[in-house]
């Protein structure tokens, strides 16, 4: 088994700098890939950009807003190759249906599905000159395949992004490039840790996972090397859910 299957290869990954997104960098570099690392906190991206060089690839820190497509061009255009891009970047901010706002909904639209848009925009370009095919993996959710109360406004985000990568796959596949997306459950990151912390919430949300437990970052970051690996060479427009049985019910 080819244990660096992407060597010679660069990926970007948004959001690098914490949780799911640094997880995602150290896996695609400890694949053999170089990692451009996207987020709009430098030093967070520093942190990871040195685990990334400790596993002998290159690490380009790129301080990026992804939803202002200036900076998003700038940053593409600033790297010699793109094989790979990981749409990792997005957030949410649970709300009641009828308490969120004009400025809450586009928060989280403009981050979770503007800015994979724009980002994809600006790789398949260079993609497209290159010739050479690629692969892009969009972080999706298990809440962009099912609902969830509180969450109508990052569901609508995610499903968004379930959409997107569908019609990118079919448009993008005659230039040999990939457009999967990863559905992933609960994580375990610096971000969920606050909520996690009340016990109650936790036994509730791992009692709905058939496997019993929650993901860590690592889980899905094996699910996205694998999704810009030869492995998934006839993978297009699909969704991989790293949900631990929660969308199977």
């Amino acid at each position: 088994m080819n244990t660096s299957p992407l060597i010679g290869q660069t990926a970007i990954v948004t959001g690098a700098g914490r949780g799911i997104g640094a997880a995602c960098a150290r896996a695609l570099a400890a694949a053999g890939a170089d990692v451009a690392l996207l987020a709009r906190t430098q030093a967070e991206l520093d942190t990871v950009a040195a685990d990334v060089r400790q596993l002998g690839r290159q690490a380009w820190v790129i301080v990026c807003d992804i939803t202002d497509p200036a900076q998003v061009d700038r940053a593409v255009a600033s790297l010699s190759r793109v094989d790979i891009l990981v749409n990792n970047a997005g957030t949410d901010k649970p709300t009641a249906f009828l308490a969120v706002t004009p400025e809450l909904l586009d928060e989280l639209l403009a981050v979770n599905v503007k800015g994979s848009f724009f980002m994809s925009q600006a790789v398949a370009r260079r993609m497209i000159d290159a010739a050479n095919g690629g692969a892009i993996v969009n972080m999706s959710s298990q809440l962009g395949l099912v609902g969830g109360a509180y969450e109508t406004a990052y569901c609508a985000a995610k499903f968004g992004v379930q959409g997107l990568t569908r019609a990118m796959a079919i448009e993008l596949a005659s230039h040999k490039i990939r457009v999967n997306s990863v559905a992933p459950t609960v994580v375990e990151t610096p971000r969920t840790a606050i909520a996690l912390a009340d016990e109650s919430l936790r036994r509730l949300i791992i009692g709905r996972i058939p496997l019993g437990r929650l993901a860590t970052p690592e889980n899905i970051a094996d699910a996205v090397v694998f999704l810009s690996s030869p492995a998934s060479s006839m993978i297009t427009g699909a969704t991989l859910p790293v949900d631990g049985g929660w969308t199977a019910q």
